[in-house]
């Protein structure tokens, strides 16, 4: 989707206020984001639209190498190899957030960092990768917490089984605990994710129902929490009204939700 196509769609769905997110993996994509920031301007973006990017959680091993190595440098990074347990980051830097007009960050934990295909490991990983991201100074907001895609996909595209989808109740409660309080601690905030996650038909219905408890806990313990469409088609076509209708089961509404003020 073009950012002009998305400054006319939105108000057309009666979306008021909204932010725009490219991914950037690594500082291999800073040449793509600083592209979005001038679309983003040549779009005469109105007061409610904001703009933002959604870094990935990656290991500092594979910055340096690249750092070193150009003939390594790939837009997703270097996805083998590296040490498990290593030291985490991310490929942006507060210059870089000042000098692309950065209004605020969403960090995410897309893949496991090294570690081997068994549930057990991804599921410590990933809690790694939340945590980091939850307490780092230049991330606002954490993207899709326990979001999966990749392995253990079966035949018909569904995740029914590993490492969690089969059943939310395999992760530690102690780590949504320690989640929460560290995400509270810092005044970071946590996505609900919609297209990825809540409205995700690939996801099973135990899973969704387990999940959506599992943000109204985030929200019991005091974290706040943020709507984030995942919105990566050629229209903006998120179902808001079937992804609020869930919300509502579990007692969020629009009021729980963080935004940013209007410009």
């Amino acid at each position: 989707m073009r950012i002009a196509d998305l400054v006319a769609q939105a108000p057309q769905r009666g979306i008021v206020a909204l932010g725009v997110t490219d991914h950037l993996q690594t500082f291999v994509n800073l040449p793509d984001l600083a592209a979005s920031r001038q679309e983003y301007l040549a779009a005469n973006p109105p007061p409610g639209m904001h703009f933002g990017v959604e870094v990935s959680a990656v290991s500092q091993w594979e910055l340096d190498r690249m750092a070193e190595d150009p003939s390594l440098r790939s837009p997703w990074g270097i996805r083998e190899g590296g040490p498990a347990g290593g030291a985490l980051a991310i490929g942006l830097t507060a210059e870089d957030i000042a000098r692309l007009e950065i209004e605020y960050v969403v960090g995410g934990a897309h893949w496991p960092l090294y570690v081997p295909i068994e549930p057990e490991a991804v599921i410590r990983d990933y809690h790694r990768q939340n945590m980091f991201l939850a307490t780092h100074p230049l991330v606002d907001i954490v993207a899709h917490p326990w979001w999966w895609m990749g392995h253990w996909r079966d035949e018909d595209g569904r995740y029914t089984t590993h490492p969690w989808l089969g059943d939310f109740g395999v992760i530690p409660q102690s780590m949504h605990d320690e989640f929460a309080a560290a995400a509270r601690e810092h005044g970071t905030v946590v996505e609900a994710n919609l297209v990825a996650i809540i409205l995700n038909r690939h996801y099973p219905e135990q899973f969704r129902r387990q999940y959506l408890e599992y943000l109204a806990g985030l929200k019991a313990r005091g974290v706040t929490l943020s709507i984030g469409s995942d919105c990566h088609s050629a229209n903006y076509d998120t179902d808001f009204d079937r992804a609020a209708a869930l919300l509502e089961s579990v007692g969020l509404t629009d009021a729980d939700f963080w935004r940013l003020p209007v410009r």
